[in-house]
């Protein structure tokens, strides 16, 4: 019986190992991470259209709430009247900016997207090419502008 247990814990030992060694970055991937991690991760709010972004581009492991089909993803943009979501499929950070492939909760709409940090802490969400993004407020469909500026709560 402790052969088979000193077994399992060395197969597991080494399956860890080689778990970290497939799933290590290089130096200046880390670097970048450790500089860049409060650019790219936590939550933006827009007022105006009561909108917001929950992001990590780092780790990419954000679970959209009801849309857990998705997986793990960059993050993604919500409402707060309307219960659809915009999944980030893709995001490509790098110093203050963030290329995204935003789709809809249904994947018949997507964009290509910019996300960057101004220099007062503020964000700014910029559709490059794409579908528009919409979402519902009241039974109506209300569109969200080209650009869309965010402040970050956390």
């Amino acid at each position: 019986m402790e052969k088979v247990t000193i077994l399992i814990l060395a197969f597991l030992f080494a399956f860890g190992i080689n778990a970290n060694a497939e799933g290590s970055v290089t130096e200046t991937e880390t670097t970048t991470a450790k500089n860049d991690t409060a650019i790219f991760r936590g939550r933006l709010e827009n007022d105006e259209y009561q909108v917001y972004i929950v992001m990590d581009f780092y780790n990419k492991n954000v679970v959209c709430p009801r849309q857990e089909i998705f997986g793990e993803n960059p993050g993604y943009f919500g409402s707060k009247r309307d219960n659809r979501k915009w999944i980030i499929e893709d995001a490509a950070p790098k110093d203050n900016t963030a290329r995204l492939v935003i789709i809809n909760d249904y994947g018949s709409e997507d964009l290509d997207a910019r996300l960057t940090r101004n220099h007062d802490g503020s964000y700014t969400l910029e559709r490059l090419e794409g579908s528009t993004m919409k979402i519902a407020v009241n039974g109506k469909w209300v569109k969200i502008p080209k650009k869309l500026d965010f402040k970050k709560v956390r």
